[in-house]
């Protein structure tokens, strides 16, 4: 194998499910002077920012933006809505559902995790079933990833709500969107969630540092009986300042004209059209690896996720090892395996800032690396991708001429 120059030739193909490429539009953004933050001048990039974000999450009442990670916006959302000692009903969707129930844990909750293979979404039936068994209404929160980075599994989140509802439950819904948020839809408002959280870092084209919660008037009026201790996360503090556009704390300044950038392009694309483009990209991926014939990790179709598609390999082959290959020779990044799974499977992130273009050339790397790893597959896997990119852009195309 020829030995790769020192520097590497050319794009790299970034295909881990986040942090995702970040537009020049974004970049050039937050390429500005740094101005006071406590300045009018912020006041009306903060108000934009704040009221901008909404539309995202579709919803009217306030979104909370932390200089954080998606991790803390997870300890934001149980730190201001529950109490120790409070039972919470999670899901184990995968490897970040895993850990959003440590943290629970960590900071005095009681968790109750309903088991998966890791290779399903939440079912809102097993949720509701669960729920019906609490008479004495004992559960506080119900905490759902909506799109599971680690697998590759969406879930329901709307029918979720509905079970909630069926089982008379007056339990929170806690809903992560950390790799779906701006990618497909998400109603916060209309499915009835009580705190969502977000990140910036993937469908919303910022780079890691920045997360939300979007809270509904329930989660407000739990937040007055939590004690659970909280200084740097407290939403009151922030909602405060939010008023007037302003934050407690030093905020990211670069990251707000970022999001504004970002904001903006969604827009102006049309949400519509960025959830169709989504869904358009999984499914030449999906495409591309039945014609390798590889499994999916996913294993039911009406848990598959839009942006993020994880790829077993045959027994006996090392996904960490074939990453490490192709990173080396082909400069393209993956994302990891987990668990029980672990060194089992590779995640192809396909969204954010991408395109057909991109991600054919992502297929066609992935197809050259099975080859030069000797990983059993097929040819066409590529072809097979375009021939459905092809169709699907045709096709409204002809039903509009017909």
């Amino acid at each position: 194998m020829a030995q790769n120059s020192a520097r590497p030739v050319g794009r790299h193909f970034l295909q881990i499910p986040g942090p995702t490429p970040l537009p020049d539009r974004v970049l050039r953004a937050m390429d500005t002077p740094i101005i006071d933050h406590r300045g009018p001048e912020f006041a009306k990039l903060g108000k934009k920012c704040l009221d901008g974000i909404k539309t995202i999450f579709k919803t009217t009442n306030p979104v909370i933006i932390y200089t954080a990670t998606g991790t803390g916006a997870w300890e934001a959302a149980l730190v201001n809505t529950l109490n120790a000692g409070d039972r919470v009903l999670m899901v184990e969707t995968g490897q970040f559902a895993t850990l959003w129930k440590r943290m629970a844990e960590s900071i005095g909750l009681k968790p109750e995790f309903i088991k998966t293979d890791w290779r399903i979404g939440a079912d809102p039936a097993a949720i509701e079933d669960h729920l019906r068994k609490d008479t004495r209404k004992e559960i506080k929160a119900v905490c759902v990833l909506h799109n599971e980075t680690s697998t590759g599994c969406l879930s329901p989140i709307a029918d979720i709500r509905k079970a909630i509802d069926a089982a008379g439950h007056p339990a929170l819904l806690l809903v992560d969107t950390i790799s779906s948020l701006a990618s497909t839809d998400y109603r916060h408002d209309e499915w009835g969630v009580d705190v969502t959280v977000g990140g910036a870092q993937k469908g919303l084209m910022l780079p890691p540092g920045m997360s939300f919660n979007a809270v509904s008037d329930k989660a407000l009026a739990a937040s007055k009986t939590s004690k659970l201790p909280k200084s740097f996360w407290s939403w009151d503090d922030m909602l405060n300042m939010n008023k007037q556009g302003f934050f407690p704390y030093t905020p990211a300044t670069q990251m707000l004209h970022g999001l504004v950038a970002g904001v903006d392009m969604l827009h102006e694309e049309g949400l519509d059209n960025v959830f169709a483009r989504h869904d358009r990209l999984a499914e030449a991926t999906r495409r591309a690896v039945r014609a390798w014939g590889l499994e999916i990790m996913c294993k039911d179709p009406k848990y598959y996720s839009p942006t993020i598609t994880a790829v077993m390999l045959p027994e006996g082959h090392n996904a960490d090892a074939f990453r490490a290959l192709a990173l080396d020779t082909f400069n393209i990044a993956y994302g990891a395996s987990f668990g029980a799974y672990s060194g089992k499977y590779f995640r192809i992130g396909h969204l954010g800032d991408i395109n057909d273009g991109t991600l054919i050339g992502a297929l066609g790397i992935t197809e050259m690396a099975l080859a030069l790893a000797g990983i059993p597959h097929k040819k066409g896997g590529v072809q097979a991708a375009m021939d459905y990119i092809v169709s699907a852009h045709a096709g409204p195309k002809r039903a509009a001429a017909e």
